[in-house]
């Protein structure tokens, strides 16, 4: 099924993962909402809102940018209300805006631990809220969320508990969204990568250089997403993806292109035994 003139809604789009999302879709045709904080470059992390928006509308998509903290219910109800007016509507939601720490308890302050929380968790709750009585009214209404499968292996939760809630919090949404809305239909799943994904949090927080070579380019994860929002709503819906397992079921098995070094050893990312 062609995306064209399908309207979605992604936060966190104006680099990395969001990005290529954006411009894998609009490539096809769809309309991009894009929601995010950034309105003036960070050095380390480039992109904002506005350089976003016009690599969507070189890719053949239409953009709209809209500055927007998931903090806030105001912003959030700013932004729906400027892709409805703009767009007619609003098709999918693309929940990829997230904050990690990977700190011990005992590291772990208050003011860390709010913030994971308030994006990861009452954001995105709050966002699909916000979006759903739109999607209610599409044809091919989904919800995507960037989180993992809930894995109770002790090793993923020892590490970086607070992280780890916030994460499986966002599956356990997009699980319950999934059975909650199935009657309309609304499809409502969640994507994780198999490997670390090249990124300004990889590179700037995690692992540096050396892991980004380690890891697959963005486009990995926007080409599974561009498989499950194809598809018919009712038929996809209450999965926690793997993007591998995505490609699989596409008959692709060679995932070459999307790694940053050819040929490297990819470092498997976390949540994934």
């Amino acid at each position: 099924m062609s995306l064209k003139n399908r309207t979605v809604l992604i936060t966190g789009a104006t680099r990395g993962i969001g990005k290529a999302m954006a411009l894998k879709l609009a490539a096809d045709g769809a309309n991009i909402v894009i929601a995010a904080k950034s309105v003036e470059e960070n050095t380390k992390l480039g992109g904002t809102i506005y350089t976003a928006a016009a690599e969507v509308e070189a890719a053949g998509g239409k953009a709209l940018a809209v500055q927007c903290d998931i903090r806030f219910e105001d912003q959030v109800q700013n932004v729906i209300d400027k892709a409805v007016a703009a767009f007619g509507g609003i098709d999918m939601l693309i929940n990829n805006a997230s904050a990690i720490s990977l700190t011990p308890t005992e590291q772990t302050e208050p003011k860390r631990f709010d913030l994971i929380y308030s994006i990861n968790v009452r954001g995105t709750f709050f966002v699909t809220k916000a979006c759903i009585p739109h999607l209610k009214k599409s044809n091919h209404a989904h919800i995507l969320t960037l989180s993992p499968p809930v894995n109770l292996q002790p090793k993923w939760l020892a590490g970086h508990i607070a992280y780890t809630m916030t994460k499986y919090n966002m599956s356990m949404m997009a699980m319950g969204w999934a059975e909650e809305l199935k009657s309309y239909p609304i499809a409502s799943n969640a994507l994780w990568p198999k490997t670390t994904i090249d990124t300004a949090a990889v590179r700037n927080l995690l692992g540096g250089e050396a892991l980004a070579k380690m890891s697959r380019k963005p486009e990995v994860l926007a080409d599974a997403a561009y498989y499950i929002l194809s598809k018919p709503p009712k038929d996809c819906t209450g999965n926690c993806f793997i993007d591998e397992d995505v490609f699989a079921a596409e008959g692709i098995t060679d995932l070459e292109k999307y790694a940053v070094v050819p040929g490297a050893k990819l470092y498997r990312d976390l949540f994934v035994d």
